[in-house]
C-alpha cells in the first residue's frame, strides 16, 4: 500500500485489505460515512456536466439496464459500433469532467503511476445488473481495476475458467457483497477475470446507489 494513504475523517482508511482470491482484494468501509457523502456530492456535481445515459449493446442495440457516465481524459462507451474509449460524452459531445481527487488518491494508494485516464460511473437502479464480462479494452492491463461502492448494497461476482494463462467463461465464480464505502480491486492474475453485478439490495445509507470504477 502506498505511503500517501491517510487516516480518519481527513483521508482514506489505512486498513489492510482482505484477500478474496489471488489478485482480488477487498477493503471494507474504506470510505467513512462522511467521506462517502463528500464523494457522492462531488460525483453528483460532475454528473451535471456529463449526465448519465444508457449505453447500448453492439449489433443488437439493446440498452444496458445500468446508466453510465465517465470522468477523466477518456470515457468508456458502448454503442452499435462497438466498445471503445473516447474523449467526449456521446450525447453532449463535451469533454468528460476531471476525476475526483478522492479517487485519484485511492488509485495512488493501490496502483503505481501513471494516474488513470478514465473513471467509469455505473448507476444501478432497482432491477439493474451487469452481466459477467472482462475489462479488456485497455491497451495497458498492468494496473488493477478499482471499484468503489456508494449507496445500495451490491452482489459482485468474479471468476471464470483460467486455462493456459487465459480467462474463459464458465467455471467457478466468487460472490462478494459490497456495501457502501467498500472498495474492491483486482489485478495481476485476476486482472482479466470475468466479473459483474448480480443484483442490488436497498441500503440503509441515505445516498444514491452510485458505483464508481477507476480503470
Amino acid at each position: 500500500m502506498c505511503a500517501c494513504a491517510h487516516e480518519g475523517e481527513a483521508g482514506l482508511s489505512s486498513q489492510r485489505p482482505l484477500t478474496i482470491a489471488p489478485g482480488i482484494f477487498l477493503w471494507r468501509e474504506k470510505f467513512s460515512s462522511l467521506q462517502q457523502r463528500q464523494l457522492l456530492d462531488d460525483v453528483t456535481a460532475r454528473l451535471e456536466q456529463a449526465p448519465l445515459y444508457r449505453p447500448v449493446m453492439p449489433n443488437t442495440g439493446k440498452a444496458f439496464s445500468v446508466e453510465e457516465s465517465n470522468f477523466g481524459a477518456l470515457g468508456w462507451v458502448a454503442d452499435k459500433n462497438g466498445y471503445r474509449y473516447q474523449p467526449v460524452h456521446p450525447v453532449t459531445g463535451l469533454p468528460w469532467p476531471a476525476i475526483p481527487q478522492a479517487l485519484l488518491d485511492l488509485w495512488a494508494e493501490i496502483n503505481q503511476p501513471p494516474a488513470p485516464d478514465c473513471c467509469l460511473i455505473n448507476l444501478y437502479r432497482a432491477g439493474a445488473k451487469m452481466g459477467l464480462h472482462q475489462d479488456r479494452d485497455e491497451k495497458d492491463t498492468s494496473a488493477a481495476v478499482i471499484g468503489v461502492s456508494l449507496g445500495d448494497e451490491a452482489l459482485f461476482r468474479i471468476g471464470g475458467r483460467f486455462i493456459d494463462g487465459k480467462w474463459a467463461r464458465g467455471g467457478t465464480t466468487l460472490s462478494v457483497a459490497l456495501a457502501s464505502g467498500d472498495v474492491i480491486a483486482f489485478g495481476g492474475v485476476a486482472r482479466l477475470a470475468y466479473h459483474g453485478i448480480d443484483r442490488i439490495k436497498p441500503a440503509a445509507l441515505a445516498c444514491s446507489p452510485v458505483a464508481a470504477a477507476s480503470a
